[in-house]
This record gives C-alpha cells, structure tokens and sequence, in this order.
C-alpha cells in the first residue's frame, strides 16, 4: 500500500472521477472545495452584490470603480441596485442562480432577521452571514418645515405636543417613516421617539418608504419625520421641505450602521472568493476614510450607475460638515460617517446582540430567542480577521476582543453587553412578544 505521505497529488479531473465513484457530484464540489481553500484558489471570480442608493454603500461603489474587486481576482463582481430593503431581501432569498444576489450592503438587523425567518415569505430560515461592518453613524432624522419653529433636536417634549396637536385636530395619523421593519433606521427612530416619552406604537404611526422616495412623500405630506442615510437629509434641505433634527451618532455616538452580508451557502461553497470580496471592500473602506478622498467619494456616489443624485446633495456630508438647515452649522463633525476609523468595518457581536435586544424590545422577535447561538451563526468576525491579517492590516487595528464594550446613550440608558436584560428592563416603552 502507498505511503500517503510519498503519494502524488490528485490531478482536478482526478479529483472528480474519485469523488463521483464514491458518491456523485455534491462529494466532488466538496473535494473541490477543500482543495480550492487550502492553496488559496478562488472557488469563483463571479458574485452579484445588491446595494441601495445610499451614500454608506459607497465602499462598495468603490471597490468596483477603483478595481478593488479585480485586484484580488474577483474579475465578474456584479454591484446591483435595488429599489427597497424589501427588494434586497427578497434577492437574497433567491441567491443569484434563481435571479437574485449572492451578498449585500444592507440594515446590520437583516441578516439576522431573513437568518431566522422572521421577515421572509411563509417564515422559512434563509441563513445569512456578516462578514464585516461598512460603516458607524451616518444616519439623520428629519422633520418637515411645518415644525421649523420648534427646532427639532434631541429632545422630542415639544414636537410630541405638536404631533399630538396636529392628530387631535385632523383626525387622522401622524407618521414617522423608516425604510425596514426592524432595521436599523426603524431603531433609532423609534430609539428617538420613546426616550421623550413618545410611544412608536400609540402616539404615532411607523410607515415604510424606500429611501430615495423619502423627499417626494414628505414633499406631499405623507410624513412628520423620517429617518434615513444620506443624500436624501440633505435633498430636503435643499429642496427647502425640511431639514435635520439630528445625526444618529448624536443618539449613539459611533453607532454600528449597515453591513456587508453574504448568503452562507456561498460563503461556505466558495470560502477564498469571500476573503476576497471581503479584502475588496475593507481596502475600499480605508480609501474612503481618507479625507483627502472624501470629495472624490461623494463625485463616485453621485453618480447615475450608483445614487443618481446631484453632488451638491452629496458631498458636504460626505466631508462631514452639517448644515442642519436651522441656523445650525458644524464642519468637520464628530458624528460624521466612519467607514474605517474606529474600528468601523470590524462586524463586533456586541452590536448585533444590542440589534437583536431592540427587536425583542419592539416584538419583531421572540422574548426567549437564543441570541449567542444565533450570533454564532450570522456573525463571521473570523473571516474579519483572516482577512485583515492577510491584508496587512496594522494589529492596533484589529480588536482583541468581540465586543466594543459597555455603550451609552444620550438618555443616559446603558447598555451591557454582557446583561442585556438589565438594558431592556431599563426601558420603560417596549413589545415584547411572547414566545
């Protein structure tokens, strides 16, 4: 018998006809697979990535125009628009051999949301995978001009007065607009709301617009307040309908935002080709970090392949100066968008048990949903790592541990990670949904 250790190498066509005798085509992709993963091969150099038309999607905007993608051998990533948050999980439901998507910048709560069924047709599981965080803060809650004299900020006593004014005297709902149930826009609007006392499910009525459809229904009326990324905070403004009440980052300083996701059968049957995808989009984010690159990532942004927005309503943001359209003006803000500073990109599962907390809070999820084992599926920090050390990415860069710590609001609400029943004792508007 043959020494393993002096046998020669399987040629690929051996491989298969091995493979097939022993059990058929599902044993030989495995064999492949395994073969691919340890010399480093790519499984594929293809995968369709959805993306809305948001300025924190701009790594990914980036990483295909400046060749990220190619320069670690993805040469057929397809980077697709999508009209809605419905839309982008619908795609991955699909997956892209049925006409969908492979991955996604998308709401951080998604994956875990379509990963147990709680937002897909029928309620049927479709596991999904973080692999890395694309961006903290960079979000802002709006409010039309009917409330200019209040100037709407942090504190909501007054604008809850008006809200309640306003429903008593027309008879019908007042509502506050986000672009996903459980999302993360959802979140912070409700997050909002409920420290001024305003209860999201009594006292006002959430609706979901898409966020380039934001302006135009609150050019019409259709909404009080909305929350959303840029441009379209800004487009308001300059369009003169509304303006800024604050940046999310005034209400969790750094908040995790969205993320860049994978289905897991994809991550699983090609394991190089995600690194890869991975590596693109972390390169990218330390491009757009850079300031001196600031400006050309609102031009990239703007433009009709990804935003279809005119610079103007872009860039400022972008650069992270804040004009909030009410005489307040801040250059340079510290609440302006992290796409790598801060340990941007790193996908910490202490923020995904804090959205994963929220949804319990709002009954979007069940009170005694197992979030570790949950976490430990949907969260892929390893890759992260892997593919930051491949990166040559400096160690101070790369957290030691997997969660950023305890976290504090503007309320003064805290959140432990390591107890977040006692953070969500602490609240006193919620849903909780009973198992």
């Amino acid at each position: 018998m043959q020494n393993p250790s002096n046998a020669t190498p399987l040629s690929r066509r051996a491989v298969i006809q091995k493979a097939t005798a022993l059990g058929g085509a599902a044993l030989a992709g495995s064999l492949l697979s395994t073969r691919a993963r340890a010399s480093g091969a790519l499984e594929t150099k293809a995968a369709k990535l959805g993306f809305i038309a948001l300025t924190d999607a701009a790594p990914l905007f980036v990483a295909d125009e400046k060749g990220f993608f190619k320069k670690h051998g993805m040469t057929e990533v397809e980077v697709l628009k999508q009209s809605s948050w419905g839309t982008t999980r619908d795609n991955l439901v699909l997956g892209s051999g049925k006409g969908g998507i492979d991955g996604a910048h998308i709401l951080t709560p998604m994956p875990y949301l379509i990963s147990t069924g709680a937002v897909t047709a029928n309620n049927v599981p479709v596991p999904i995978q973080i692999l890395a965080r694309l961006n903290l803060g960079g979000q802002c809650i709006s409010v039309g001009d009917e409330y200019k004299d209040l100037k709407v900020g942090l504190d909501t006593k007054e604008f809850a007065k008006a809200l309640l004014a306003k429903r008593v005297k027309t008879g019908k709902p007042v509502n506050a607009a986000m672009t996903f149930p459980g999302g993360t826009h959802d979140m912070w609007i409700r997050y909002w709301m409920a420290a001024g006392g305003v209860d999201p499910n009594k006292d006002i009525t959430t609706i979901v617009v898409p966020p380039a459809q934001m302006v135009a229904n609150m050019k019409v009326g259709s909404m009080d307040t909305f929350c959303v990324c840029e441009p379209w905070n800004r487009q308001l403004i300059n369009q003169k309908i509304g303006y800024t009440a604050l940046t999310t980052s005034e209400l969790w300083m750094n908040h995790p935002e969205k993320a860049f996701a994978m289905r897991a059968d994809y991550v699983s049957a090609n394991p190089n080709a995600t690194k890869a995808l991975l590596k693109a989009v972390m390169e990218a984010q330390m491009w757009c970090e850079d300031p001196a690159n600031r400006a050309e990532v609102a031009e990239i942004c703007s433009r009709r392949r990804w935003i279809n927005a005119p610079v103007a309503d872009v860039i400022d943001r972008v650069k992270g100066d804040f004009d909030y359209g009410t005489g307040r003006v801040e250059m340079n803000s510290k609440f302006q968008m992290r796409f790598w500073k801060d340990h941007a990109s790193y996908p910490f599962q202490s923020h995904d048990l804090w959205f994963l907390t929220e949804n319990i809070r709002w009954g979007y999820l069940p009170a005694n949903l197992d979030t570790k084992a949950l976490i430990a599926k949907v969260n892929r920090e390893d890759l992260w790592r892997e593919a930051a050390k491949e990166l040559g990415v400096a160690a101070k860069d790369i957290p030691t541990s997997t969660s950023r710590g305890v976290e504090k609001f503007f309320d003064g609400k805290v959140f432990d990670p390591a107890n977040p029943k006692k953070y969500l004792d602490s609240l006193s508007l919620k849903t909780i949904k009973s198992a």
